[in-house]
């Protein structure tokens, strides 16, 4: 069920964006009892790694089903990899990693490359006809790492990379389009965590070491933030694009509660650093999950 937002809740949640200029969209689901708060819940949303949450929930689903083996090694050339920050797109030597590894990196650090070679050993197909059999029917992906950031380049026109903070190119780029790249909706990702928590995706030992992957990411500036506390674990996977800082994850208490939460963001700068554009992933997820909490006390 979906609650009405009391307005005070309703004008936290839209302060924690507007203060940090940015528009966003949010859905916060109670994962046992299905209540929700939601704030443009049902808007179609760019997706960007966030679509990592499909893709390694496939590859688990797969082994499940006894179709794949995430034990299953490939070698990494050093040279042809996926460009981006992090993992084995800055590592110089070749190297062989076992799917389930690449799904851990794919969480851990956002790797492109390890994300595109289980992409490529998975296809698309299959990750999109997964969410589909899990009812998500809006979340689509239309291109893999590689292909996300040459159409963001080749949009991007001669100034390359470093044109992605004016205006004029951001304005151009189709991958802020959600008709033309991976997409789904906020309530469609929190669907697919809440599925992940309650052995909807895959069970026992396979539902255990996927939400064991999903628990490693490195990043703690966006939907972490609002819940530093040492008793209470954040599970998320981060996206972003220009202009846009999203994050969807599980939030678990020491009491048993657990919250599955997407937020999808997007800001009035093109500017590549914008802390309290992050902090505010956090800020909304807080105030929606302490609605939930505050409705589930007697």
């Amino acid at each position: 069920m979906t609650a009405n937002i009391p307005g005070p809740v309703r004008g936290r949640v839209t302060a924690a964006f507007t203060d940090a200029g940015v528009t966003g969209a949010l859905c916060a689901t109670d994962i046992d009892t299905g209540a929700a708060i939601t704030l443009g819940a049902d808007t179609p949303v760019c997706t960007a790694s966030v679509h990592k949450l499909c893709l390694v929930a496939t590859l688990y689903r797969e082994a499940a089903a006894g179709r794949v083996d995430p034990t299953t090694p490939l070698d990494i050339p050093a040279q042809g990899r996926t460009p981006g920050p992090t993992g084995l797109a800055v590592m110089r030597d070749a190297a062989r990693l076992s799917l389930r590894d690449l799904a851990s990196l794919a969480i851990a650090v956002s790797d492109n490359t390890a994300a595109d070679l289980l992409w490529d050993h998975l296809g698309l197909d299959t990750v999109n006809a997964a969410m589909r059999d899990l009812g998500l029917t809006r979340t689509i992906a239309v291109h893999n790492q590689a292909g996300l950031y040459a159409t963001m380049l080749t949009d991007a026109g001669p100034g390359g990379r470093a044109a992605l903070v004016d205006p004029a190119a951001v304005a151009r780029l189709s991958v802020l389009d959600p008709a033309r790249t991976n997409r789904s909706t906020p309530r469609e990702i929190a669907a697919l965590l809440g599925a992940v928590w309650r052995d909807e995706v895959c069970a026992g030992g396979w539902g255990d070491e996927l939400r064991a992957v999903l628990g490693v990411q490195a990043w703690s500036h966006r939907l972490a933030s609002g819940f530093p506390f040492d008793d209470v674990r954040v599970s998320g996977k981060t996206g972003s694009l220009p202009t846009q800082r999203h994050e969807a994850g599980v939030v678990e208490y020491p009491d048993g509660g657990r919250y599955a939460v997407a937020v999808f963001t997007r800001a009035a700068s093109t500017a590549a650093t914008l802390p309290g554009a992050d902090a505010a992933v956090g800020r909304a997820a807080r105030v929606a999950v302490d609605a939930l909490r505050a409705a589930d006390t007697p």
